[in-house]
C-alpha cells in the first residue's frame, strides 16, 4: 500500500474503523488471556452457591450432604488447628515420589516396547496383566511382605500409575506415521536420528497423556494405601477419621482437597505439554 493510498483512505472507507470491529477486536485480545479464569471461577462460584441453597433447602439429610460453608469452615479449622496440613504433605511428598519413580521407570520402558518387538513380545504379558488387575487385590500381599507403613503405600502408588505411563508410551511409538519415517530415510537420518527426531516428539503427547493417567491411577493407589494399609498418616487416614466420627463436613473438605491436587497436577501437565508439544495446541486452534 503507498503512501497516497494511505492518506487517501479515509475513516470513513475504513470497515475495521466504521463499524467498530477493530476497537472490538483489539479488546477481546486484552482480555482473551483472562477468559478462562472467568469463566472457570463464575462457573465454580455457581456450583458452590448451588450446593449451599440446596443443603440450606435440606433436600438431602444433613449428615450426608453439609452446606459449602460448613466445609470450606472444616477447612479452615483444620488448617489453622494443624489437623490437616501433616496429612496432607504425607499424602502429597509420598504422591510426588511414587509419581517421579513411576515415570522413570515407565517411560523408558514404555518406549522400548514400542521399538523393539522382543522386548514388546517378553514384556507385554506382564504389563497388561498388572494393568488390569485390580490394585486393591494386591492389599493383603504387600503388607505381608512390606508390613503396614510408608514403603506399603508408596509401593502401591508406584504399582498403579507406572503402567499407564507404560503401556501409553508403547502405543505413541507405534502409531507413528509411517510417511514420517520414509521422510527421515529419505532424508538419510540413521536409526538413532530417526528415533530422536522423528519418533519421540510424536510421541511426545502419549508420554504426557500416559502421565495424567498415571496420576489418577496413583492418587486412587495413594488412597487405597492409606485406608487399608494402615499407618495411621495422610489424607486417606483423615477420610476414615471422619467418616467413622459422622464428620460430614470434614469428609467432604478432604474429598475437595484431594479434587484440587488431582486437577492442579492435570493442568501442570497440560502447560508442560503446551510448551513440550506446541503444534498440538496449534492444530487443535
Amino acid at each position: 500500500m503507498t503512501t497516497t493510498d494511505t492518506i487517501g483512505k479515509s475513516p470513513a472507507t475504513d470497515p475495521g474503523r466504521v463499524d467498530g470491529k477493530h476497537i472490538e477486536s483489539l479488546a477481546v485480545s486484552r482480555f482473551a488471556p483472562f477468559k478462562s479464569t472467568v469463566i472457570t471461577l463464575v462457573n465454580l462460584t455457581i456450583f458452590f452457591l448451588l450446593w449451599e441453597l440446596l443443603a440450606r433447602a435440606e433436600v438431602i439429610n444433613p449428615l450426608f450432604f453439609p452446606q459449602a460453608s460448613d466445609v470450606f469452615g472444616a477447612l479452615w479449622t483444620g488448617f489453622t488447628d494443624g489437623t490437616i496440613w501433616p496429612e496432607l504433605r504425607h499424602s502429597l511428598s509420598n504422591f510426588l515420589i511414587g509419581l517421579t519413580i513411576s515415570a522413570a521407570i515407565g517411560i523408558p520402558v514404555g518406549l522400548l516396547m514400542g521399538a523393539s518387538r522382543i522386548a514388546d513380545l517378553i514384556l507385554s504379558p506382564y504389563v497388561w496383566a498388572m494393568t488390569s488387575l485390580p490394585r486393591v487385590a494386591l492389599i493383603p500381599l504387600l503388607i505381608l511382605i512390606l508390613g503396614f507403613g510408608n514403603s506399603m503405600q508408596l509401593t502401591i502408588i508406584v504399582l498403579s500409575a507406572v503402567f499407564p505411563i507404560m503401556v501409553n508410551c508403547m502405543a505413541g511409538v507405534k502409531t507413528v506415521e509411517p510417511s514420517l519415517l520414509r521422510a527421515g530415510e529419505t532424508f538419510g537420518a540413521n536409526r538413532s536420528e530417526i528415533y530422536l527426531k522423528v519418533i519421540l516428539p510424536y510421541t511426545l503427547p502419549f508420554v504426557i497423556s500416559g502421565v495424567n493417567q498415571g496420576i489418577a491411577r496413583g492418587l486412587v493407589g495413594m488412597l487405597i494405601g492409606e485406608l487399608l494399609g494402615g499407618g495411621g498418616n495422610g489424607l486417606g487416614f483423615l477420610l476414615d477419621q471422619a467418616g467413622e466420627q459422622f464428620d460430614a463436613p470434614m469428609l467432604y473438605a478432604t474429598l475437595l482437597l484431594l479434587a484440587v491436587i488431582s486437577v492442579g497436577l492435570v493442568q501442570s501437565m497440560r502447560w508442560l505439554e503446551e510448551r513440550a508439544a506446541p503444534w498440538r495446541e496449534t492444530s487443535r486452534a
